[in-house]
């Protein structure tokens, strides 16, 4: 820490809201985990009102919110594609809805691996800030209030189109998503529609 000038040393984390709904599906939970650990943040998802928080130090909040959005909406069409092209419309009810979360179970777990790998070659923080910027973000998460974990029960799966999901989930192109809200130094666009 003594090497790093403290002009340069973060004294707050900064909360990038957005619509969500209040009740996420296990596999947008799992893409929101991936994301804020490949750009070391956290997420509060608010079920009450309705909110997903992303909760970094500097732009990492703003990066993880834009590369989120932009892997929901990617995923999402990936899916739809799956299920006109590979899924009959004989196949109804809840077993088209077990091929629908197996498919983003898969895609989303690929990304997840991609992201970690992601991270190890090109490392978001340099190591002695990690403790900061750890103890910045806990300190915002300790002013949002009481935050209750979450964690996911066992999903029934439909393995071909898990795997399915996780082919297609090795194509996506992470790095447009990161690279492009790299870029980004204002604000999300206002256009963002709202994760279900």
């Amino acid at each position: 820490m003594a090497d790093i000038e403290s002009s340069h040393k973060p004294d707050k984390a900064d909360k990038i809201e957005m619509e969500a709904a209040k009740t996420m599906p296990t596999w947008v939970r799992h893409l929101s985990a991936g994301v804020c650990n490949a750009f070391d943040c956290q997420a509060v998802h608010n079920a009450t009102k309705g909110i997903l928080t992303f909760i970094g130090v500097g732009e990492d909040a703003q990066v993880a919110a834009y590369t989120f959005t932009y892997l929901d909406r990617t995923v999402r069409k990936l899916c739809s594609a799956y299920m006109k092209r590979d899924v009959s419309d004989t196949i109804t009810g809840k077993n088209r809805e077990l091929r629908r979360q197996s498919y983003y179970l898969g895609a989303v777990s690929t990304i997840a691996t991609r992201l970690r790998e992601q991270k190890v070659c090109t490392p978001v923080t340099p190591g002695a800030l990690v403790p900061l910027k750890e103890a910045l973000i806990k300190q915002t998460m300790n002013e949002i209030g009481k935050i209750r974990t979450m964690h996911s029960r066992r999903s029934y799966i439909h393995s071909d189109a898990y795997s399915k999901g996780q082919n297609d989930g090795r194509r996506v192109s992470i790095h447009k998503g990161v690279e492009q809200s790299r870029s980004m130094r204002k604000e999300l666009p206002q256009n963002n529609s709202p994760i279900r």
